[in-house]
């Protein structure tokens, strides 16, 4: 598998985003330079133009009435005034008939121009001047060879006037309209030079910005999506070679952040699953053992059964140690039923139920830990309510649950002392928050109960879920009534939801109902013989029904409450406690007492609950239904 490092810079999908985003900066930052250029172009030219046209008007004011006095001297001498001005190329007076009559320019005077030139065209259409012409058609601009500066030309009409025919030299006729025009003409080469300078500019702007924006796309590229994929990358590479431990850091809340929390979720149902999987393969290991050395096991402990069955005859008349051979013969038939249990643990047998009762179950197993009470200096208290009624149970395997949980108990407080309280009960509980879901199928007889995935130590209700476009697995609490569902995917308030069977995808909604509480989607899922379980499918609350059990109202049960003052046990291996091979002992422990212990009440559809407060001491309560 290639590491990061072995990818091709070139083929980093950071540089290629930072390329394009740069590429793209560069088409618009370009566009944009084209069109504010142009746009300064148009303004320039355009002030340039009102300019040049005022200052034709000026000079036809200055002019005006050294015109009708017919003052040529003096005509000439303000036009050569007014182009002595180093931005004014020429200014010029030419008559109708297109003679250069006055002219900055002394040698052009006399010259006659060419009416029909392109310059001329348009006041001489046909042969006829325009009496009104719009200001873009009198502007011109041109050079005056390739290489030259450009030159902007204005003309304007000189109108004939009521003075104009009426004064005393009276050189035009009252029908003439257009005696001549103004032609001034100025150089342009400052309105370029700073147009030039202005596209330098905007040149080096867009290069700067450009460089800059590919500089902080970058290091964002780097910060937000460079570093999470390499992080990414480095952690399928950990997984790769095996190491189900790897965590992926906090990467933030956009689609990278979610896709590594996603992620580290899938690696740790991975390790749980690896997990799993290790302890079954030792849970058929321990069965193979089991079976091959429980022949071996049964043959001393049927050689110290006889022998203490033999002396139990021959000392009738010791009682102290009639009763001590009591208990050992009492004790090795239970550890022969120990070593069954260990068989029949692997092989999850049925229990052999009939009645018992509890309170005598409890008391067999004190008498079996009495003297290691005592050498604990612990002081036992029990109180047993004779008013129980007795249940259908093995009483070999409750024993062995009370025992367990008692040396548990004493291993908890050690040599310095403490205390055990027992107590039993009869209590009523509603199926709500009580009754686990042991099965659940889709329409389609689907399995639907995920062993790999648990949830407080029961194997979850596992569907397919797809909310926003977004498609995961979810997990439903095993206990009717429970809300500690966990989600592979995020759900936003409102959310439209659909659930369906991992298996066939066949849809779990029932159309035909909404939820009581807040309106929504139901889900419905069939509970084999024990009719359906339904609940709010847009999960805003926490309703739930599984009309089967309702009817049933409320289930009495035996209730057995072992309390120590040990050292208590740490909230979060709590929910590990029941599983197999897990121990809080070290080397001292199996972990498996508590698995046989969880799997004994399981399979008397009890239930057993865990309290405990480290420094403080832990409380296990058991209940056993009647029925």
């Amino acid at each position: 598998m290639k590491g990061l490092n072995e990818i091709g810079i070139y083929k980093r999908i950071g540089l290629k985003l930072t390329i394009v985003v740069s590429f793209t900066a560069v088409i618009i930052i370009g566009v944009y330079s084209y069109f504010n250029i142009k746009s300064q172009n148009d303004v320039l030219l355009s002030e340039v133009e009102r300019h040049v046209n005022q200052l034709s008007e000026t000079v036809k004011n200055s002019t005006r009435y050294s015109m009708l006095f017919n003052e040529r001297d003096q005509i000439q001498e303000t036009i050569m005034t007014i182009g002595k001005d180093p931005t004014i190329y020429d200014v010029r007076i030419l008559n109708k008939e297109g003679m250069i009559i006055y002219s900055r320019k002394q040698d052009e005077i006399g010259q006659m121009l060419d009416k029909k030139a392109e310059s001329c065209y348009a006041c001489h259409v046909e042969n006829k001047p325009l009496e009104k012409l719009p200001m873009k058609d009198r502007t011109r601009i041109f050079r005056l060879h390739p290489d030259s500066t450009r030159i902007m030309g204005i003309v304007n009409p000189i109108y004939n006037e009521k003075s104009c025919w009426q004064s005393e030299c009276h050189a035009h006729s009252k029908e003439a309209t257009v005696l001549g025009v103004l032609d001034v003409s100025i150089s342009l080469q400052a309105i370029d030079q700073q147009l030039k300078d202005n596209q330098i500019r905007v040149f080096i702007l867009a290069i700067v910005s450009v460089i800059a924006i590919g500089l902080i796309i970058g290091l964002f590229v780097k910060k937000w999506i460079d570093k999470p994929v390499k992080e990414l990358v480095n952690a399928t590479n950990e997984v790769a070679l095996g190491n189900l431990n790897y965590a992926i850091t906090d990467l933030g809340n956009d689609e990278l952040g979610y896709l590594a929390k996603s992620f580290n979720k899938m690696i740790s149902r991975l390790d749980e699953t690896r997990l799993q999987l290790v302890q079954s393969d030792k849970m058929a290991s321990l069965g193979r053992l089991a079976a091959g050395v429980a022949h071996e096991i049964n043959n001393p402990l049927t050689g110290v059964l006889t022998y203490s069955s033999f002396l139990l005859k021959r000392t009738k008349d010791n009682p102290q140690m009639q009763e001590d051979l009591n208990v050992i013969v009492r004790e090795t038939i239970r550890s022969r039923e120990i070593v069954k249990g260990l068989l029949d643990f692997a092989r999850q047998s049925t229990p052999k139920k009939h009645q018992v009762d509890i309170n005598d179950v409890i008391k067999r197993a004190i008498s079996v830990v009495n003297n290691q009470l005592k050498y604990s200096r612990i002081n036992l208290s029990t109180e047993l309510n004779e008013q129980i009624p007795k249940v259908i149970a093995d009483a070999n395997q409750i024993q062995q649950v009370c025992l367990n949980l008692l040396l548990n108990a004493i291993d908890a407080i050690g040599t310095e002392g403490g205390s055990i309280d027992i107590k039993t009960n009869l209590t009523s509980l509603p199926p709500k928050g009580n009754t686990q879901i042991k099965s659940a199928v889709c329409l389609k007889n689907h399995n639907l109960i995920y062993k790999e995935f648990k949830i407080g130590g029961l194997p979850s209700i596992q569907l397919k879920i797809k909310s926003n476009g977004v498609e995961g697995f979810m997990n439903l609490d095993p206990v009717y009534g429970n809300d500690r569902h966990f989600f592979g995917i995020n759900l936003s308030k409102n959310s439209s939801i659909s659930l369906n069977c991992p298996t066939c995808d066949i849809s779990l909604i029932d159309k035909n109902e909404k939820c009581p509480e807040c309106g929504g989607p139901i889900y419905k899922i069939t509970i084999p013989n024990q009719g359906y379980l339904t609940g709010c499918a847009s999960f805003n609350d926490n309703w739930q029904r599984w009309e089967f059990i309702d009817r049933g109202g409320d289930r009495q049960f035996v209730e057995i409450k072992i309390k120590d003052s040990g050292c208590g046990i740490p909230q979060e291996n709590i929910p590990k406690l029941f599983e197999p091979f897990f121990s809080t002992k070290g080397q001292k422990g199996t972990g498996l007492g508590l698995a046989i212990v969880w799997r004994i009440i399981d399979n008397h559809n009890g239930t057993i609950d865990v309290e405990s407060e480290v420094g403080k001491g832990t409380i296990f309560s058991i209940k056993l239904p009647l029925v």
